[in-house]
């Protein structure tokens, strides 16, 4: 048996392939996934840094959209000062908006440089940078520039954001975008809630899910009168790293928390599991394109499909992973082995993913709606 599907290619767009060739001995990720053949799409050499005197670390996971007849992405840059000889420094924004920068040798006995994403000092652990949102835009979808007539950056703001924004969703719903993104403080890490409908003007909702949380994407519609959401709570003891589901009257009260998609011990998704962006509404159910990590800390993304009508249900799960780092812009970065996506444009039977590689640059993918959902329900 082969499945044969076909998609439009959007005027303007890079035509990749337009058809998937899925036989009974293949599994998805064999051949589903199409990247870009410019990857990676953008670099931290395409950014100027926020500060003069700061440089880019890191380009990472945008939220993706459509907007005034453009694609849209809404990056996540992590910053940090030039380092000097002999020093580590990073930035960190006090509740008023004001960045001071912190600094240690790194002959220090009370410094713990570990993990490249942290800085760990005398028991207290900080971000290596600061990250904050960027817009770019794009007519084709694969060269980007930032924009000349909108505000391109937003940074944190308020006693919750002092350590940064991170890994925003883009929903569509009601009219507006809704942004769900990391708000990262001393205090904790938890998911805010920004709108907008023009990208100029924006209202902030605060922080509605405390921590620790992240990996919040929104259902675009309601299901039963109550918008629904997937999130990912964390902490210490039973329980781990697992993909949550909530209900909402309003986008801002949530409850109903359910557990809805576990780790598997030995899999590709052993140790974390998030989602990724809005699910995508399909006759057969809500897919969703979450990604997974493992004990060595190698991020793939996969695939979950949830009923219609009770997205609590999973109905199928991908076994082998969509996507997974094989090239050497993914393996290697300043994070290495991670692909990691919290943004898409859907077209007919075509999603086009964009997604962070190695912490460090940004690449695309496509893939077909139809070959999924015909992988997950064989059991691939």
């Amino acid at each position: 048996m082969s499945l044969i599907c076909r998609r439009p290619i959007p005027k303007g767009r890079l035509q990749i392939r337009t058809s998937f060739y899925l036989t009974a001995n293949q599994s998805v990720s064999q051949v589903m996934v199409e990247r870009f053949p410019q990857n990676p799409i953008l670099t931290k050499a395409d950014i100027r840094p926020s500060h003069p005197d700061w440089v880019v670390e890191c380009v990472l996971n945008p939220g993706v959209f459509r907007f005034d007849g453009k694609i849209w992405l809404l990056l996540r840059i992590a910053e940090r000062p030039v380092q000097r000889a002999g020093m580590v420094s990073f930035p960190v924004m006090n509740g008023d908006g004001k960045f001071h920068i912190m600094e240690f040798s790194l002959k220090d006995s009370l410094l713990d440089l570990s993990d490249s994403r942290m800085v760990g000092y005398n028991g207290a652990t900080y971000l290596s940078t600061m990250s904050h949102l960027r817009l770019v835009c794009s007519e084709d979808g694969v060269h980007f520039r930032e924009p000349e007539d909108l505000p391109a950056q937003i940074f944190g703001q308020g006693a919750l954001e002092t350590l940064g924004i991170e890994d925003c969703r883009v929903s569509f719903i009601d009219g507006a975008y809704h942004l769900t993104y990391t708000q990262v403080s001393e205090n904790g890490v938890g998911v805010g809630l920004m709108r907008t409908q023009d990208w100029r003007n924006f209202s902030r909702d605060g922080m509605i899910l405390p921590p620790h949380n992240k990996d919040c994407a929104l259902f675009e519609e309601k299901i039963g009168g109550r918008y629904y959401c997937l999130h990912r709570p964390s902490g210490l003891g039973p329980g781990g790293n697992f993909i949550w589901m909530a209900a909402s009257p309003d986008l801002q009260h949530w409850g109903r928390h359910q557990c809805i998609l576990n780790t598997r011990e030995k899999w590709w998704d052993s140790v974390r599991v998030g989602a990724g962006a809005s699910p995508i509404k399909t006759s057969e159910g809500w897919l969703e394109i979450y990604h997974g990590a493992d004990h060595r800390h190698r991020y793939c993304l996969g695939a979950v499909l949830l009923d219609l009508h009770d997205p609590s249900k999973v109905l199928a799960r991908s076994k082998d992973p969509l996507l997974e780092p094989v090239y050497d812009y993914e393996q290697s970065g300043f994070f290495g082995n991670v692909v990691f996506t919290n943004g898409h444009i859907v077209d007919g039977d075509a999603i086009t993913i964009y997604y962070g590689a190695s912490d460090e640059v940004i690449c695309g993918a496509t893939l077909s709606v139809e070959g999924v959902l015909a992988a997950l329900l064989r059991g691939d």
